[in-house]
């Protein structure tokens, strides 16, 4: 039979190059509801929504890749059941596909807006490369531009609209951007960085309406009765996993598909990588489910190996999670998990450098170890930020505060 990857984004495309790389001869199926070959989400956001990148810097893999490594990939082709006594996944248009072992990569999709007139034209997510394709249109004509979310790809999309030339204003409920990723001090950071831009930052309100004049996007109505004029309306407030196929088939599920360290579900024969995947951290003591480029790019290929050698310590995934953004000037890359606003979980800040001047380490510590770390506008220290949290050793805020101290003195 082979193996079948449902989803063909970054992580199922990964996966697919795994098993080639690993030596596996046999069938590999690669199914994907877009009539898309794979591409890679971070440059939809960023370059190529801002124009500076074209297609080539958002495909995985040349357009020959998959004949040339005997991978059968299959565009247009969605899933709608997993016959697990059968050992099958049944297409849309009845066709079977049987698996050795199944990957389930179905990924995740952006949360919809319940408020009136959010199906009107001019109103857009950003998921997709057709949905980027379609926001950059927009973004080179709009003169103003309303983002629902200050998110990451909501800031992101501010700054595209903002070096388009589009007066941009962001709407948020909460008291300030990034807020529970970041806690208040750092979300202060990105919240003076996009305000020094021209954004219209709107913090602690609500919408009520998407206002709508022949058809088209005229304006965001407020809880408070103001309105925002728009021609462009992006909305991005997060993100839920694309579970409905795991959930038909009975599958665990915690905020995504439950997986062991090896990816496994709980059916030993069904694996599941990405944002749709709930991962073990064990370094950070939880379980996670993760929506960054990162994850899929490494989780993917974990999960192959795991499908060749299911019971090999080798291939356990070990990684912690990673994200980066950029933001006009701003460069900035994360590890690990904080979750700085959740009372259950409370986490001391120690800065390191300069927050105003925007170059600096940010740690959070929970009780004196350290579980995240960012880094912005300073380079060359993920790998040490990784150490010290994968050594779990006691550390000196003090000391790590001081720029004078290498980072190389903690966790070793």
């Amino acid at each position: 039979m082979g193996h079948v990857i449902v989803g063909a984004g970054l992580a199922g495309a990964r996966a697919a190059e795994a098993l080639r790389a690993d030596g596996y001869e046999g069938q590999v199926v690669l199914l994907a509801a877009e009539g898309r070959r794979p591409y890679e989400r971070p440059p939809l956001s960023k370059e190529y929504l801002q124009g500076a990148a074209g297609l080539d810097a958002v495909y995985v893999h040349p357009p020959d890749w998959y004949s040339e490594h005997d991978v059968e990939l299959r565009v247009g082709a969605e899933v709608g059941e997993i016959d697990r006594s059968a050992a099958e996944v049944v297409l849309a248009d009845g066709a079977r596909v049987p698996y050795d072992s199944l990957l389930v990569a179905t990924g995740s999709s952006p949360r919809r807006l319940g408020a009136p007139g959010a199906d009107l034209d001019g109103v857009h997510y950003l998921r997709t490369l057709d949905d980027s394709d379609r926001l950059r249109e927009a973004l080179g004509s709009a003169a103003r531009v309303a983002v629902v979310g200050a998110g990451w790809i909501g800031l992101e999309v501010a700054a595209a609209a903002r070096t388009a030339g589009s007066e941009v204003t962001v709407l948020e409920a909460a008291e300030a951007p990034l807020l529970a990723a970041l806690g208040p001090e750092i979300a202060a950071v990105f919240a003076d960085l996009h305000r020094e831009h021209g954004v219209d930052l709107r913090l602690g309100v609500h919408v009520a309406e998407i206002v709508g004049k022949d058809g088209a996007v005229a304006g965001v109505r407020l809880a408070d009765g103001a309105v925002v004029d728009a021609d462009v309306v992006v909305v991005g407030i997060g993100a839920t996993p694309n579970t409905g196929l795991a959930e038909r088939a009975r599958l665990p599920l915690d905020n995504g598909i439950v997986v062991d360290e090896h990816l496994r579900t709980g059916d030993p024969r069904i694996f599941a990588a990405g944002d749709v995947a709930s991962i073990p951290y064990p370094a950070l003591g939880r379980r996670l489910r993760v929506e960054h480029w990162a994850t899929a790019e490494h989780s993917g290929a974990a999960a192959a190996r795991a499908m060749l050698a299911p019971e090999d310590p080798a291939t356990v995934y070990d990684r912690l999670p990673y994200f980066f953004t950029d933001q006009y000037d701003l460069g900035m890359e994360y590890t690990g998990y904080a979750a700085p606003t959740d009372p259950g979980h409370s986490v001391e800040l120690v800065v390191r450098g300069d927050l105003t001047g925007r170059e600096f380490i940010a740690f959070w510590l929970r009780e004196g170890r350290l579980v995240a770390g960012m880094n912005v506008n300073v380079w060359d220290v993920t790998e040490d930020i990784e150490r010290m949290i994968r050594s779990a050793a006691p550390l000196d805020t003090g000391r790590l505060a001081d720029p004078d101290v290498p980072l190389g003195a903690f966790g070793t």
